[in-house]
């Protein structure tokens, strides 16, 4: 296992960023359209295509999931991944050609337009062809830190980035990816410790535990001193589990997955946050034990805490 969300069979992830811009966008591509849900848990949420993953819904399978800096202006991203599945003819058919499929591309942004980049874009915002862009170097490989969505991308007063985790649980592999940005601070206050500390597995960022007699202070490492706005931040991210779960059962580990940014930041979904995970299934064997359901949620959480701290460590490097 690499540790990442690509130890789950059947996924592949695209990154592409703009050095002067100081944004980028990443794309979870399946293999094939699989079963999603998501939870949105912060205040300010920039998303599209969530309410599409409601229950009762017509879709409950998409073809990609999009992430992306730039605010609103970041929703455009799922513009380019669109056009590029499309011109592949990866889509749900309406009809035959030339009338274009249609492709499912929930997506997610975050806020790093304060981070000194240039914004002076105009009407022509750079998320389009980053979309495209990501699309085009999909890989096998997952490159961590200050790349793609979690290029500008801070949490607390840190660099935030791109982290990803894995967990093996019973006989299914869990992984997480996610772009952090969020308004808490990942460390003890007044220490480098991580408050993901506990979950750590094999020094995947940096070893640092909490001193001797510890005792909690204010922080003084967040954003709430810097921000008087909703909407400026973000925690964003995929859930994939190599099992086959039904639209419910990954509407309750993207709910459990949440609780892995509180693991790892503090505060956490706070009115200034947008924090959004979406859950997909790749896997052929059912689960439908709610004990097993419950472990695999537990372990989502897990892996959305490590991944969260790894893009911290990896975007200071």
């Amino acid at each position: 296992m690499n540790n990442t969300i690509l130890d789950v069979n059947g996924l592949s992830v695209g990154q592409a960023h703009d050095n002067e811009v100081k944004t980028g966008v990443t794309v979870v591509l399946p293999d094939k359209p699989v079963i999603c849900s998501v939870d949105v848990r912060g205040g300010g949420p920039g998303t599209r295509e969530t309410e599409t993953l409601n229950d009762g819904g017509l879709i409950d399978k998409v073809h990609a999931i999009c992430l992306s800096g730039g605010s609103v202006y970041g929703l455009a991203a799922a513009d380019g991944v669109c056009a590029w599945l499309g011109k592949k003819r990866i889509g749900y058919e309406v009809g035959p050609s030339p009338i274009p499929v249609s492709p499912i591309v929930p997506s997610a942004i975050l806020f790093d337009n304060a981070n000194g980049g240039n914004k002076n874009w105009g009407i022509n915002p750079p998320f389009r062809s980053l979309g495209i862009r990501a699309c085009e170097s999909v890989s096998n490989h997952l490159t961590l830190g200050r790349i793609g969505a979690g290029y500008g991308a801070m949490s607390g007063i840190y660099n935030g980035g791109i982290g990803s985790a894995s967990e093996a649980i019973n006989e299914f592999t869990v992984g997480a990816l996610i772009a952090a940005n969020s308004v808490g601070s990942p460390f003890m206050p007044g220490t480098k410790c991580p408050w993901a500390w506990p979950y750590e597995v094999n020094n995947e960022f940096g070893g640092e535990r909490p001193p001797k007699n510890y005792k909690y202070a204010h922080p003084q490492d967040t954003k709430l001193n810097f921000l008087n706005r909703a909407g400026q931040n973000t925690v964003i991210g995929v859930v994939a589990i190599d099992a086959n779960l039904t639209q419910n059962q990954l509407k309750r580990i993207a709910i459990m997955a949440q609780d892995g940014i509180a693991m790892a930041v503090q505060p956490s979904h706070t009115p200034l946050d947008g924090d959004t995970i979406f859950a997909v299934s790749t896997g052929h064997k059912s689960c439908d034990n709610p004990t097993i359901l419950s472990e695999l949620g537990s372990a989502a959480a897990r892996c959305v805490a490590r991944s969260l701290t790894r893009a911290v460590y990896e975007g200071s490097k």
